[in-house]
This record gives C-alpha cells, sequence and structure tokens, in this order.
C-alpha cells in the first residue's frame, strides 16, 4: 500500500506580499515613538495578515464592500474569533488615527503581540513556516 500524500496548492505572491508586509508593519510597530503609533502599526499589519487569507481563499463578493473583518470569517471560518477581536479594535485604531483617542504603552503591546500571533496562526492555516518577527521581550516597544 503507498501513502498518498495531499499537497497544497502554492501560496500566491500576493499573498506573500501582503505577510512580509505584515512582517514589516509589526517591526515599524516596535519602532513607533508613541504608543498610538505601534498601536496603529500593529492593527495594519494584522490587516494585511487577513488580506492574505483573502487572497487565497477570497472569492468575489455582492452587496458592495465589505470590512475585511466581514469577509474573513465567511472564507476562514477557523479565524473568525480573530476576525471579531480585530473589527472591535478597528474603530479604536480609527480614533487614534484622527486624534480623537490615545492608547496605552500596555494596549499597543498587546495589539503588538496579538497581531503576531495572529499572523503565526494565518501561516499556520496557510501551510507556510511560522516566522518569528518580534523579539522575545519586544525591548523597543515598552
Amino acid at each position: 500500500m503507498t501513502a498518498t500524500t495531499l499537497s497544497r496548492p502554492p501560496v500566491p505572491a500576493s499573498a506573500l506580499t501582503l505577510l512580509d508586509r505584515s512582517s514589516a508593519g509589526l517591526l515599524q510597530a516596535c519602532a513607533a515613538r508613541t504608543a498610538g503609533e505601534r498601536y496603529v502599526a500593529a492593527h495594519l499589519a494584522a490587516l494585511r495578515s487577513a488580506a492574505a487569507v483573502l487572497a487565497v481563499r477570497g472569492r468575489s463578493s455582492r452587496g458592495g464592500p465589505r470590512s475585511v473583518w466581514e469577509l474573513v470569517p465567511k472564507v476562514a471560518p477557523e479565524l473568525a474569533e480573530w476576525a471579531s477581536f480585530f473589527e472591535a479594535t478597528a474603530g479604536r485604531r480609527a480614533a487614534i488615527e484622527s486624534g480623537r483617542a490615545t492608547a496605552t504603552p500596555r494596549e499597543a503591546d498587546d495589539l503588538v503581540r496579538d497581531a503576531e500571533s495572529f499572523q503565526h496562526v494565518v501561516e499556520g492555516i496557510l501551510g507556510l513556516p511560522q516566522h518569528q518577527v518580534l523579539p522575545d521581550a519586544l525591548p523597543s516597544c515598552t
């Protein structure tokens, strides 16, 4: 009897580019001067990871534009909790960007770690090896 190996189709270059941009965003978050900048950069990094999932599994949707966080659970139900979490933080990110709100260093650092964890989950779903982006202690993020 011979074993059958299931192979995944190759991950499109667009998805790999989005994951690279997500990694760059996480590093940018660590280099940010303020907690608000760090929070925004971390959220955008997570958004790019989610976009990578859509680049691989996405299908055209009807009914006009939708949030990435609304689309992700439709194509990757296993990411529904992550999508809900980041969708809940999107309003805060917008308020920080517009100057209507601030983030504490702890909130920003937590979001950086969450965004990196999300990126690892996405890499696993896409069949890619996980790459640690951030240093273990996040020295520049505290």
